[in-house]
């Protein structure tokens, strides 16, 4: 088996990279950056997102697998302490291989047009002042926003700005995009929904600038800013992300023990 890690740079993360080397070397993997088949993640949520982005290229190719050394790890199926047991099972056993939705974001500017796959989100604010934007459902107009910004998530990323601002949690067998407010603008001249608007796999949403105006584009952990953006497309990639899980995670699971504090078998907590 081939492999590539990346750590969050942190002292404990950075020993549980050294300890994974020593155990996959004893069972034959080999150490690979340029091609690996599976791709560690040492660290937070964060920590798997910069792997998400570094191996994009292959993303038809590689499955991730998270050890969560962090305060919340939704993407992290494993603890710091179960180290062995991970190599063990990568040695002698096949995973299940499970599939998440991705967004596709397609920034058309003055220069063209600028495409990123998102594992969480897409967050569009203004930079001198409020965001002012007409959103556009399957190329007919929806509403005319005005405020701090929008933000697009997946079902993954649901959990994260999305849950924030009032978003539905989306279970991520859904393929589908959350389009969320963040501080919006109603009166007679700006009037938006108010609540977060869910679309299916089908669907698209156009994100339109209707102002000379500077932005700033959040893809994930990726910060892009410019003032001639024109209009942003964003629906349910044709690309997945795939995650090799050797045991079952169930999502509720997750969110139970993230936003809850507890699990079935320990408790409260």
């Amino acid at each position: 088996m081939k492999y590539a890690l990346l750590d969050r740079g942190d002292k404990l993360s950075e020993q549980l990279a050294g300890r994974f080397h020593q155990l996959a070397a004893d069972k034959g993997f080999v150490h690979d950056s340029e091609s690996p088949e599976m791709v560690i993640s040492i660290g937070g949520d964060g920590t798997l997102l910069h792997a998400f982005h570094t191996f994009l290229h292959r993303i038809q190719e590689v499955a991730f697998i998270g050890v969560h050394t962090g305060h919340l790890g939704f993407y992290a199926d494993w603890q710091a302490n179960e180290l062995d047991e991970l190599v063990e099972l990568m040695a002698t056993a096949s995973p299940k291989r499970i599939l998440y939705p991705l967004a596709q974001i397609e920034v058309e500017t003055s220069e063209g047009s600028i495409s990123y796959l998102a594992l969480n989100e897409f967050t569009l604010k203004g930079v001198d002042g409020t965001l002012v934007a007409q959103i556009n459902v399957n190329d007919e107009m929806f509403e005319m926003f005005r405020g701090d910004g929008i933000v697009i998530s997946t079902p993954t990323g649901s959990t994260a700005y999305n849950k924030s601002v009032g978003g539905a949690i989306i279970h991520p067998s859904i393929p589908s995009l959350q389009i969320a407010e963040i501080a919006s603008i109603n009166n007679r001249v700006y009037r938006t929904l108010g609540s977060s608007v869910i679309l299916p796999q089908h669907h698209h949403c156009d994100i339109i600038s209707r102002k000379e105006q500077r932005l700033v584009l959040n893809i994930d952990h990726l910060n892009i800013q410019r003032d001639d953006i024109q209009a942003i497309r964003c629906s349910v990639s044709s690309s997945q992300i795939c995650f090799a899980r050797y045991r079952p995670f169930p999502f509720w699971n997750r969110v139970r023990e993230a936003f809850l504090g507890y699990d079935l078998t320990e408790g409260e907590r």
